[in-house]
Order: C-alpha cells, then sequence, then structure tokens
C-alpha cells in the first residue's frame, strides 16, 4: 500500500478511538453467537408454542445454521471488496429484520424466515476481526482478536442464561425483541465508532460461484443436520449428500478457473490454512457438543440415573462459566500469542478440550464436576478460538482477510451443525422411557463424550501440522 493509505490507517487508529473499536465489534460479535443459544430453553416448547410438529420446530433451529454456514464466507469477500464495515452494518439490519419478522409471527414459518435471517449475522465477527487487522497496531492486535474470537463462545454461553430467563418469565416473542434491540444498539455503535475501510479488493462478485456454495453446502449440511432424524441410508438424504458432494467438487474446479473468484483456494490451501480449517471442523463440534450434553445432563431428573435435577435457569448458569472464562482469559491469549506464537496456544486449547471431556466422562454425578468441565472448555475454546483467525492472518494477503476468516468460521459452522445431530442422534437412539418421557441413558451421553474426545486429539494431531512461521504477505499491522 502506498503512503496515503499508511497516513489513513494512523489516522484511523488513534488511540482514544482503538478501544473503543474493539469494544463495539466485540459487542456486535457477542450480538451474532446469542442467535446460536436464543431458542435452546424453548426447544422443547416450541411445538405447543407454534403448534407445529417437533421435526417442523426443529427447522427453527437448523436453519439459523445452515443460513451462518452459507452467510459467512460470502459475507466475507463482501467486506474485502466493498468494505467490511459496510457489510457488518447490513448484517445488522439483517438480524434486526429477522428478529422483528419472528417476534410479530405466530406461525412456524414466520419463525424460521426470521431465524434464517438471524442466522447470516455470524459473519460479523470474521468481518471485525478483519477490521482489527486493518486499523490496529501489532501490539494491540492479538488480544483484540483473542477478545473478538472469544465471543463466538461468550455470546452462546451467557446469552444462555438470559435466553432461559426470559424463557420462564415472559412471553416467548420478547427474546425476538431482544435480538432486535441488540441489531439496532449494535448498528448504531458500527456506524459512530467504527471507521471506514481503508484497505479494499475491487472485483467483480461471484454470482455463480456463490450460487455454487449456497447449493453444495446446502446439500451437505441437510445431510449432516437432518440425516439422523430422516434416516442416514434413506433416498433424500443421501441425494443431499451426493449432490452437495458433486457440486462442491464442480465449484472448486470453477473456482480454480475463474478470475475474481469468491474464495481463492489457492491460498485456502496452503498447509497454515488448511490444516487450521480442518481442525476448526473438531473445535466447532466440541464446543457444540458441550452445548447439547451438558444442558441436558444438568436438567434432567435425578430419578432417571443421568440428571442432576437443576431447572433451566440454573443449568444455563453452569453452562456460562465457560463463556465467562473465555473472556477472562483473552488477554492472556493475546499476551501468550504474542509471545509463543499461535500455532502452541491452538495446541493448548485443543489439549484442554480433550481433558474437559475425559473428567465428564469420569466425573459428573456433581454439578461441580460440569462446572469444572466447563472451565476448561472455556480454556479450550478461548485460546483455540484466539488461535485461529492469527494463524490464517499470518498466512494469508491482507486483501483475503475477510473471506479467509470468512471460510474459517464456515468450517466451524459445519463442526457446530455435525455435532447437533451426532449427539442428538445419540442420546435419542440411546434413550428409556420415565413416566412417558424419552431420557437418554448414561451409557449415551459416555459415548457422546468418547465422541467429542476422539475429535479433539483429532485436532491437537493437527496442530502440529501447521507451520510456525507461516509467510503472508507484509501487512503494516502484522508483522512477521
Amino acid at each position: 500500500m502506498g503512503n496515503s493509505d499508511d497516513r489513513a490507517r494512523k489516522r484511523l487508529s488513534r488511540a482514544p478511538r482503538k478501544g473503543a473499536i474493539v469494544a463495539v465489534l466485540a459487542f456486535v460479535g457477542l450480538c451474532s453467537a446469542f442467535m446460536f443459544t436464543l431458542v435452546v430453553p424453548l426447544q422443547a416448547e416450541l411445538p405447543v408454542l407454534l403448534n407445529a410438529s417437533r421435526e417442523d420446530t426443529s427447522w427453527v433451529v437448523t436453519i439459523t445454521l445452515l443460513v451462518a454456514a452459507i452467510a459467512t464466507p460470502i459475507s466475507g469477500r463482501l467486506g474485502d471488496m466493498y468494505g467490511k464495515r459496510r457489510v457488518v452494518i447490513a448484517l445488522l439490519i439483517i438480524l434486526i429484520i429477522g428478529s422483528v419478522i419472528a417476534a410479530m409471527s405466530g406461525s412456524i414459518v414466520g419463525v424460521i424466515i426470521g431465524r434464517g435471517l438471524q442466522g447470516a449475522t455470524t459473519g460479523v465477527v470474521p468481518l471485525g476481526i478483519a477490521i482489527m487487522r486493518d486499523v490496529l497496531p501489532p501490539e494491540r492486535l492479538g488480544t483484540s482478536v483473542a477478545l473478538m474470537s472469544a465471543t463466538m463462545g461468550v455470546g452462546g454461553a451467557v446469552g444462555m442464561p438470559v435466553a432461559a430467563f426470559l424463557a420462564q418469565n415472559a412471553d416467548w416473542h420478547a427474546l425476538f425483541w431482544l435480538a432486535a434491540g441488540l441489531g439496532a444498539i449494535g448498528a448504531v455503535l458500527v456506524l459512530l465508532v467504527v471507521p471506514d475501510d481503508v484497505l479494499l479488493s475491487p472485483g467483480r462478485l461471484d454470482l455463480l460461484g456463490v450460487l455454487g456454495l449456497a447449493v453444495g453446502l446446502t446439500g451437505l449440511l441437510l445431510y449432516v443436520s437432518r440425516g439422523a432424524e430422516w434416516g442416514w441410508t434413506a433416498p433424500v438424504p443421501l441425494a443431499c449428500l451426493l449432490g452437495g458432494v458433486v457440486v462442491l467438487l464442480v465449484w472448486g474446479w470453477y473456482q480454480l478457473k475463474t478470475t475474481d473468484p469468491l474464495l481463492d483456494l489457492r491460498v485456502a490451501a496452503r498447509p497454515a490454512v488448511l490444516f487450521t480449517n480442518i481442525a476448526a471442523i473438531c473445535m466447532g463440534f466440541a464446543l457444540f457438543a458441550s452445548n447439547v450434553t451438558f444442558p441436558q445432563l444438568l436438567e434432567l431428573p435425578t430419578a432417571t440415573g443421568s440428571g442432576l435435577g437443576l431447572d433451566m435457569f440454573s443449568a444455563a448458569l453452569v453452562v456460562a462459566t465457560s463463556g465467562v472464562v473465555m473472556m477472562v482469559i483473552s488477554p492472556l491469549s493475546g499476551f501468550l500469542e504474542r509471545t509463543v506464537g499461535p500455532r502452541p496456544l491452538f495446541t493448548v486449547g485443543t489439549a484442554a478440550i480433550v481433558l474437559a471431556f475425559f473428567f465428564v466422562l469420569l466425573w459428573s454425578s456433581e454439578v461441580w464436576h460440569l462446572i469444572v468441565a466447563n472451565l476448561l472448555i472455556g480454556v479450550g475454546i478461548g485460546f483455540s478460538f484466539a488461535a485461529m483467525p492469527m494463524i490464517i492472518m499470518r498466512a494469508v494477503p491482507s486483501h483475503e482477510t475477510g473471506a479467509s476468516n470468512g471460510l474459517n468460521a464456515l468450517f466451524r459452522s459445519v463442526g457446530t451443525s455435525a455435532a447437533s445431530a451426532v449427539m442428538g442422534a445419540v442420546l435419542a437412539s440411546m434413550s428409556i422411557q420415565v413416566d412417558g418421557i424419552a431420557v437418554p441413558t448414561r451409557s449415551a451421553f459416555e459415548i457422546c463424550f468418547w465422541l467429542a474426545i476422539i475429535v479433539g486429539i483429532i485436532a491437537f494431531v493437527l496442530t502440529f501440522f501447521i507451520p510456525r512461521h507461516p509467510h503472508a504477505e507484509q501487512h503494516p499491522a502484522l508483522p512477521r
């Protein structure tokens, strides 16, 4: 970049604004992550509230994961092209619209549409990280990125008690009005505080690439998220899987041949980016595995032999401890990233995840056992989510930051979708009837914990294949 861009960057990153920029971006990240757990406390009641079957109401959760996975890498590319701040504001407006639609609807269709629009806002996290790379000096970048990355876990974990409290004490529509209000506050703050972009990557939007990615991911994620319910080997889910794989293969070939592709797959194939993204699937799986299993373990009646008998709000508070840890250790994550590098941080994070699920596999008969496990989850996710974007930013050119971090978020979304489906299938298939209610057995939880351990070990091993010093285009805010 020329001297004019250097002067513009210095002007936009004046000391009085740095903290405010980071705080605002972290706030919108929290709002985005909150959308994933917004309706978790209501899942059991949705069939009654929306007068629909349980299969139909499961789309209230599935559609958010699906849209998030598709929209995140696309919004990253749009941010690189047209301005990250502008796209963040657009995503927050979409969040507001979706929340209002769901809040004003009493039918399953309106809620599903609203939840789908809410899922699109997930792209604000990788875009926020890319903005930080553009405007922050090196000494502030690691800690700020760690904080922004932590919001992906913090927003869901800390937001769950808020959602549980409203679900127990107010009309369910209040959840969506709260989401709309948070989106409005976030949009205003971004307009007032976050500076305009000085680093853009002009080009055309690859519409065919957008369509191919959307179709391919839809097929793949439908199989992952709904396969357990439809039957893994049934014709429809198999058609979704095979169709999605074929479309993605053709899409990849097209991306390599076209100019101005949606995603530069040659950059994505660099060892640092490739192994980090594969490990991201595992970390997304581990995070959502705890979100699926721990609340059920905490809330099931003690008479079942599996549960600890907590109410919805108390269980949500236990799960929220992981989010608090993520937020608290974000400054430490930034310090360690600067001193030892992001790869060792990633290794420690994955090891903490494995340790957490080993702990709960051996000890889960008391509430404090789950608190300890959640504390370890918080350390593992906090370190891992802080390390991944820093590894990627060190390995990709500055004009690919938004799209590359969006791709990493996509892989995490695939992991969360897989965890939701796999854990749900295991708990549903290994259940017994207690007072007419299907209750997962102790063995079902143990299998879920073993699956999370295996996935965590895979992520741990993958961290050793990531180069210690990946090379990227030199960038003023990211020295080698």
